[in-house]
Parts: structure tokens; sequence; C-alpha cells
């Protein structure tokens, strides 16, 4: 069996890295490798083929493989240079595509989608999506310090003693924790916010305060997304939020709700009064924003108050993302393919949660 990793278009990234080779080696298959796929997160070739990988074209990477795995789905005109029957391996986002496993389904080829994978104890050690927040968490942060005119931490200098910077989290899922930890790391004070309760223990074990608003509604099943709310939570909670986000210099967003735009959490009127020169930074951007005034993929001013769009911060520290990415296909993959030969146990609820085709 041949598995085959092609390049990613517009992205640094690389589905497999040279450490991880020698383990998806284990499971008795072929790995195919597009030439310089790996050099966007600094990867050589030569480091591949050291660790058993055949380099190839993208044509033979498409054309031979029985199971190709990407970050993002190939483009669709490519399907066709597929074997007929092949898997492919991506996070095809059906919630949002609803007619995707149809399109899929009529070219003659089976599909995983990565972002399907149960968000359980069980499957952690595959969860993409888990492993890309906590890196766009992390990168947040160190976004917003840089458009931030001030600094982090307390400075008690010669010249006068500086106040730290006080930085909102809202959602304290995956990406809002690591953001916690990160600034908190950076000096700030930090309060968060989070429908879930449960999120306040994390938070304070992080050195955050936690921002409770009574009477949200709580949803274990939701799978570390934003549970959808009332309308009357809704305006009580942003009205918390505007009353600490006047007095924040950085606000960092990441509540999702799952195949449903972002929920509303910092609208115009709460930008207009914040302090000229905070940051927003919208981990939520692509569905909508939690922000009022977000675009995404693209940085504005609006009154002296910056905002970040982008839910794809992950792809910014490529060489990382690709090492997680890469443990988290071998885990996942290591449960359908057994001694080179592929076996679909449907009993299994992450096999069975992530087959769309």
């Amino acid at each position: 069996m041949i598995i085959g990793f092609p390049k990613e278009r517009d992205d640094k990234r690389v589905g497999m890295v040279p450490p991880v080779l020698s383990k998806m080696s284990a499971l008795g298959v072929e790995i195919y490798l597009e030439k310089g796929a790996g050099e966007g997160a600094f990867y050589a070739d030569a480091d591949y083929a050291e660790q058993g990988a055949r380099l190839v074209s993208r044509e033979e990477v498409l054309a031979q493989s029985d199971v190709v795995i990407s970050i993002s789905p190939l483009p669709e005109e490519e399907w066709s240079k597929l074997k007929p029957g092949a898997f492919m391996v991506s996070r095809f986002a059906p919630y949002f595509h609803k007619d995707v496993a149809e399109r899929i389904e009529k070219a003659g080829l089976r599909a995983f989608s990565l972002d399907m994978i149960p968000r359980t104890t069980l499957a952690q050690s595959m969860d993409v999506l888990s492993s890309f927040a906590s890196v766009a968490g992390y990168k947040s942060v160190l976004l917003a310090a840089h458009h931030l005119p001030r600094y982090f931490p307390m400075m008690i200098t010669a010249a006068g003693s500086i106040k730290p910077a006080k930085v909102l989290v809202l959602g304290a899922g995956v990406a809002g924790l690591q953001a916690i930890a990160t600034a908190k790391r950076l000096g700030a004070m930090v309060e968060a916010s989070d429908t879930r309760l449960a999120a306040k223990e994390e938070v304070e074990s992080l050195g955050g305060k936690f921002i409770l608003v009574e009477g949200a509604k709580d949803d274990a099943s939701a799978g570390g997304y934003a549970v959808e709310q009332s309308e009357d939570f809704l305006r009580r909670q942003r009205e918390e939020v505007q009353l600490r986000a006047t007095k924040s210099d950085v606000i960092i967003t990441t509540a999702q709700v799952r195949g449903r735009k972002a929920p509303l959490l910092v609208p115009t009127e709460t930008v207009e009064k914040m302090r000229p020169g905070s940051v927003i930074v919208d981990l939520a951007a692509s569905t909508g924003g939690n922000c009022e005034l977000t675009q995404d993929r693209k940085t504005i001013v609006h009154k002296g108050v910056t905002i970040i769009g982008n839910s794809d911060l992950a792809a910014d520290l490529p060489q990382d993302s690709s090492f997680l990415f890469a443990n988290n296909i071998h885990n996942f993959v290591k449960l359908f393919i057994k001694e080179g030969k592929l076996e679909l146990d449907m009993e299994n609820e992450i096999i069975k949660g992530a087959l769309i085709v």
C-alpha cells in the first residue's frame, strides 16, 4: 500500500515530517512525497529520503497512492488524477460544505475528514483541530504583542514604572487556554470568559481570572466548540465583555459553533469604546468572526484599534504545526492500516465519525 503526501498549495506546512516517517513505514506501507513538499517548513528532501520516503512528482503521488493525505483538501480538479477508489484524508469541513461528501462519492473516491474525528479523550492523539488550535492560541498572543504599542509585563525602571498590559480572552477552549498561558508568560494580566463553567478551573490554573456570566447553556457533547446560546445570555455576555473590553489592551477571541456562524461577542460599539492602540485578534474570522468588524485574513485599524482576522495562524509556525499534524496522522492511520492493508472497523467510533465517504 502506498500513502502519498502532496505539497500543500499556498501553505508552508507539510503533511508528513522525517522524524515520524519511520513510524509510518512500520505500518507496512510505502511513503510517496512530492519533491519539495517540506521546504516551506524547513524539512529537506534529503532528510525524507534518508528515512525511506520516495520523492516523486505531484502527478506520481496522485496517480500511485492508495491513500492521499493533505492538510487542506486537494483542488477538485485534481480528483480525477487519483486512483479509482483511493482514500483522501484531509479537513473537508462537511458541516460547512454540505455537498462535499456527495461530490467525492461521484468522483469514485473515498474520504476521511480529519475535522470529524470525535473530540474525545480516546482520540486526543489524533485531534488535528486541537493541535492547530494550540499553535494558533500561542501565535495570537505574539501577534498582539507585536502590534500593541506598549509592554506586556510590568516594568520598573529608573525612568518610571509601567503597568502590565490587560488581556481579555473570549473562549477558553484549546486555543484560548494556550493564549492565556502565553500572555501570562509574557507578564500580562489575563481575564477569560467561556460559556462552559468547567473552563473556570482550567483558566484559574493558568493564572487567569475567570469572568462568570450566569445562565449559560452547557453541553458536554459539543466537542470543544462553543454551544449556541440564548439571545438573553448573549446580550448579558456582550454587556460584560464591553465593560471588560474598555479596560483591556488586547482581546483574543476564539469562540466558534460547529456548522454555524461564530457568535458575535465584540460589536462595533465595544470596539469604539476601547483605548486607541488596543489590539483584537479574532481566531474565529473564517466563520464570520467574534468581532463585528473582523475581516477574514486581513488586518484593519478602526478608530485606533487594530483588528486582526485570522483563523489559520498555525500556518505561521509551519515546522511545529507540521510535526504535530504528522503525529496526529500516524496515530489516526494506524487505526485502519494493519500490516500494509486497509482494515475499516466500523465499530470503532473514531473511524465511524471521520469516514464521510
